[in-house]
C-alpha cells in the first residue's frame, strides 16, 4: 500500500528547536508547491502575450504542472519510505528548481509545458515526503497534531498568496520572474535541509506497483486532456469518442490492477466508506471552485477590464487574507466540534462568493468583486481541515496516512479540472464578450460549495 505517512515513529532524539526547525524547513517546500500552483494564474495573459498562444494552449501551461503531480503523489511517498525521505526530499528539490529554470527560460510554449510537468515530477517528492518528515519528527500526539495544523494553514496560504506573488514579480521583472524566482528559494531549502532534517526511512520496504500508476496517469491526462480540448475538436467528433473509450478502459484497468495486486497503488478498500467518497468529492470540488476564481477573475480583470498583472493580483488579496485567517480556526472548530460546522461554513461561503458574480458585466463594481473573492477565500479555509478529518476519521494508522494521501490527490486532480473547465468557457471569446462567458463559471462555483453542504452532513453522521 502506498502512503505517504506511517504509524506513530519511536521517539524522536531531535530537541524541541530542531523539531520545528524540521518543521519549518518542510513547511518552506510545501509553500513552494502551493504557490506554483496558483502563481501562474495571474501571468497567463502576459505568457500568451510573450509566447503568441491562445488560452487553450495556456491551460496546459497550469496542468501539464497539477496533472503530473497529483499522478505521482502516492508513488513518491512509497519511493521515500525506501528509499530514504530526506534523501528524495533533496531529489525533488533538485528537480523541482531546475524545472524551473527551465520553465524561465522557454522560447516556446511546448518547451515550457514541458518544463512545467517536470516541476511536477519535482512536486511529487516534496509534499508528500515533507509530511512524511515531519510526522517522524514529531513523537508526542499533541505536537504532531499542532504541527499538522501550522501544514495545512501553510498549504491555504500558499495557494491563495500566489496570484498576489506572481502579479507583484511580473509587475517588476516579467513573466518569466514568476518561475526563475524559485531558484535561490530551493537553494536555500537544500543547504537548510542538509543542515537540520534527519534521515528517515519507512519500517517495511513496499514495492512500487508500476502498472497502477502507469494506468492512474493515463486516466488524469485523458480526463484533462478532453476537458481541454474538447471544446476545439468537439464534444462527439470521433477523437473526442475515442478518448471517452480509452479514458474508461484505462479506469476499468487500474480498479482491476489494483483489486488484484498485493500492495497496490491505492487502497480501493477506502471507497467502500462513504464519509471518505464524500470527503474525497468535497476536495476535488474546493479546489476546482478555487481554481476556476482564480482563472476566470484574472482573464476577466485583466482581458476585459485591462488590469495589469500586479492590480488583478493584488485583488485577491482579500480572498488570501480570508484564507489565512480562517484555515487556522477551522482547525480549533474541528477539534472542538467535529467536522460538520467547519464545513457548513466552507460550503456557505463558497457558494455565496460564486453567486455574487452570476451577473458579471464589463461595468460590475470593484466592491462587489473584492467581497466575492473575500467569501470564496473565506470558505476555501475553513474546507481543508475538516475535509482531512473527515476521509481519516475512525481509521487506524495504517490506513490514514493512505487516505491522506488519495485526499491529496484529489485536490490536485481539482485544480487541473477547475482549469480546464474556466479554460474551456473562455477560450475563444472576445474581450468584450469575455464577462458573459465566465457566468457559468460562477455557476460552478456556487454548485461546488452546495455540494460542500452534503459533504457536511456525511460527516455529521460519521460523528454520530
Amino acid at each position: 500500500m502506498l502512503t505517504t505517512s506511517l504509524p506513530a515513529p519511536p521517539p524522536s532524539p531531535l530537541s524541541a528547536r530542531r523539531r520545528w526547525t524540521v518543521l519549518a524547513v518542510c513547511a518552506l517546500s510545501m509553500f513552494l508547491v502551493g504557490v506554483d500552483a496558483t502563481i501562474v494564474n495571474v501571468g497567463l495573459h502576459e505568457i500568451g502575450r510573450g509566447l503568441d498562444v491562445g488560452t487553450r494552449g495556456l491551460e496546459w501551461v497550469v496542468d501539464a504542472y497539477t496533472v503530473v503531480m497529483a499522478s505521482l503523489l502516492m508513488v513518491s511517498g512509497a519511493l521515500a519510505d525506501r528509499l530514504g525521505r530526506r534523501r528524495v526530499f533533496r531529489y525533488g528539490l533538485v528537480v523541482f528548481g531546475l524545472a524551473s529554470l527551465a520553465c524561465a527560460f522557454a522560447p516556446s510554449l511546448g518547451v515550457l509545458v514541458a518544463a512545467r510537468a517536470v516541476q511536477g515530477v519535482g512536486a511529487s517528492m516534496l509534499s508528500p515526503v515533507a509530511l512524511a518528515i515531519v510526522v517522524n519528527a514529531m513523537p508526542d500526539p499533541r505536537e504532531r497534531a499542532r504541527a499538522i495544523g501550522v501544514w495545512a494553514s501553510v498549504f491555504g496560504l500558499s495557494m491563495a498568496a500566489g496570484p498576489v506573488t506572481g502579479g507583484a514579480l511580473i509587475a517588476a521583472f516579467g513573466w518569466r520572474a514568476v518561475f526563475w524566482i524559485n531558484a535561490p528559494v530551493v537553494v536555500l531549502a537544500l543547504v537548510l535541509v542538509a543542515l537540520f532534517v534527519p534521515e528517515s526511512r519507512g519500517e517495511r520496504a513496499r514495492r512500487v506497483d508500476l502498472p497502477g500508476q502507469v494506468l492512474l496517469t493515463a486516466v488524469l491526462l485523458l480526463t484533462v486532456g478532453l476537458l481541454i480540448e474538447g471544446p476545439r475538436i468537439g464534444w462527439t467528433s470521433p477523437t473526442a469518442l475515442t478518448g471517452y473509450v480509452l479514458t474508461a478502459a484505462a479506469a476499468a484497468g487500474f480498479v482491476l490492477v489494483e483489486l488484484r495486486r498485493e500492495e497496490p497503488l491505492m487502497d480501493l478498500g477506502l471507497f467502500r466508506r462513504p464519509p471518505f467518497v464524500m470527503a474525497v468529492l468535497g476536495a476535488t470540488a474546493v479546489f476546482v471552485a478555487l481554481n476556476v476564481t482564480l482563472l476566470l477573475s484574472t482573464l476577466y480583470l485583466q482581458q476585459a477590464r485591462g488590469w495589469t498583472p500586479l492590480a488583478s493580483g493584488a485583488a485577491t488579496l482579500p480572498m488570501a487574507l480570508g484564507a489565512t485567517l480562517c484555515a487556522p480556526w477551522s482547525g480549533v472548530l474541528v477539534g472542538r466540534v467535529g467536522p460538520r460546522r467547519p464545513l457548513l461554513l466552507a460550503g456557505g461561503f463558497t457558494a455565496a462568493g460564486g453567486l455574487c458574480l452570476v451577473g458579471l458585466d464589463g461595468d460590475t463594481g470593484v466592491p462587489l468583486i473584492l467581497l466575492a473573492f473575500l467569501l470564496a477565500g473565506i470558505g476555501f479555509g475553513f474546507a481543508n481541515a475538516p475535509l482531512t478529518n473527515t476521509a481519516v476519521g475512525g481509521l487506524p494508522p495504517s490506513r490514514a496516512g493512505v487516505a491522506g494521501a488519495i485526499t491529496s490527490t484529489s485536490r490536485q486532480v481539482g485544480v487541473a479540472v477547475g482549469i480546464a473547465v474556466a479554460g474551456g468557457l473562455v477560450s475563444g471569446a472576445a474581450p468584450a464578450g469575455l464577462a458573459a462567458a465566465t457566468r457559468p463559471g460562477w455557476l460552478v462555483v456556487s454548485a461546488c460549495g452546495l455540494f460542500l453542504l452534503a459533504v457536511a452532513r456525511t460527516a455529521a453522521s460519521s460523528k454520530r
